[in-house]
């Protein structure tokens, strides 16, 4: 997707958190700042400033905000609007297109049906486009762009019922820093109940953004989300 970069927040209230090499949780305290590995230009997750040249984006916000989101991010099935209503067996065995070594490729095996992989999502589009698949798996925010897109060309797609596969996410961290963890999990709680994910959510990726996505899945403990894991 693009090379990664390392963005430092500072801190706005009592916490941030900081990469470090003792207790996480002691050096967070004391330095008072946050770093978060985040892309160097995917937008809109975290790409530099036209003006400022300073990065900005979902993920840029989310790290200001303490933590980045805990939830579930679906592996969308992209097919012809008349097979959209279609359940998820019926897909079985057939041929559907994605990005070679993805996530996406695995949760089209973990369907019984069988991958057609490329390079590139717009590869694995065209194919799409060209009837030798009868789907294309990817995000979900990839998979509204593609619709978008295939509409203003006179193709009408849409988003299959069902997802292909559930895929939470989270921050990554360092094991074996429990008060780390124990900290970073209740500054997510406490911006759900404030509803300040719903509003970066918003900002980047909502309703009223070209994504248009609506937010459906909350910030929950790993262990109460049901979901096959992919291999």
């Amino acid at each position: 997707m693009g090379m990664k970069h390392l963005f430092t927040a500072l801190a706005l209230g009592p916490l941030a958190i900081a990469v470090a090499q003792a207790d996480q949780l002691s050096d967070i305290l004391a330095k008072q700042s946050l770093s978060c590995g985040v892309y160097a230009d995917v937008p809109p997750f975290s790409a530099p400033d036209p003006k400022t040249r300073e990065l900005v984006g979902m993920d840029v916000d989310l790290c200001k905000a303490l933590a980045k989101t805990m939830g579930v991010a679906k592996e969308t099935l992209v097919v012809r609007a008349a097979n959209a209503d279609q359940p998820k067996s019926f897909f079985k065995d057939k041929r559907i297109s994605s990005t070679k070594g993805s996530t996406s490729e695995q949760s089209i095996r973990l369907a019984g049906a069988t991958p057609v992989t490329f390079q590139d999502t717009g590869s694995a589009y065209m194919a799409l486009q060209q009837n030798k698949v009868v789907g294309l798996v990817t995000n979900t925010m990839t998979a509204l762009k593609l619709v978008n897109q295939a509409k203003a060309s006179g193709v009408e797609l849409a988003l299959a019922k069902e997802p292909m596969a559930l895929e939470p996410i989270g921050a990554g961290m360092r094991r074996d820093e429990p008060a780390f963890l124990a900290k970073v999990n209740e500054s997510l709680m406490a911006m759900e109940k404030a509803g300040e994910i719903d509003a970066i959510w918003d900002r980047w990726i909502g309703p009223n953004t070209e994504y248009k996505m609506v937010r459906e899945d909350k910030v929950q403990s790993l262990s109460a989300l049901k979901f096959e894991p992919l291999p």
